[in-house]
């Protein structure tokens, strides 16, 4: 299975870099659109690698998705702890009364009685 693993990051570096490669001329970016940028007096752009541009919103809408999903599962975690929470009370309350329930008995035949 570590071998698969390998080989599938290996094709993906390969392609990667292709893809690198291949897309080495310029572009600009801008951030406004023309008629806007004039509307408001400012263009602000920059010249990147067209790989870079690629890259970047690969990188981006990854960061965008994991953000997503852990705010949309903070119900589910806080659930988890709310369980974890109650059975920690609910082991301790047993202990407690099995203590109590052993109280001046024998400690053999207590430890007895816990086995089974």
């Amino acid at each position: 299975m570590r071998y698969i693993r390998y080989a599938v990051l290996g094709t993906l570096g390969i392609l990667l870099v292709s893809v690198c490669v291949a897309n080495r001329s310029i572009v600009e970016l801008k951030l406004l659109p023309d008629a806007v940028s004039e509307f408001f007096g400012v263009n602000p752009s920059i010249a990147l690698p067209l790989f870079v541009v690629v890259i970047g919103g690969l990188v981006a809408g990854l960061a965008i998705g994991f953000v997503w999903e852990w705010i949309r599962e903070h119900k589910h975690r806080r659930a988890v702890s709310t369980q974890n929470r109650e059975v920690k009370k609910l082991s301790r309350e047993v202990k407690k009364l099995k203590q109590q329930k052993h109280e001046g008995k024998d400690e053999v035949l207590a430890l007895l009685d816990e086995a089974s």
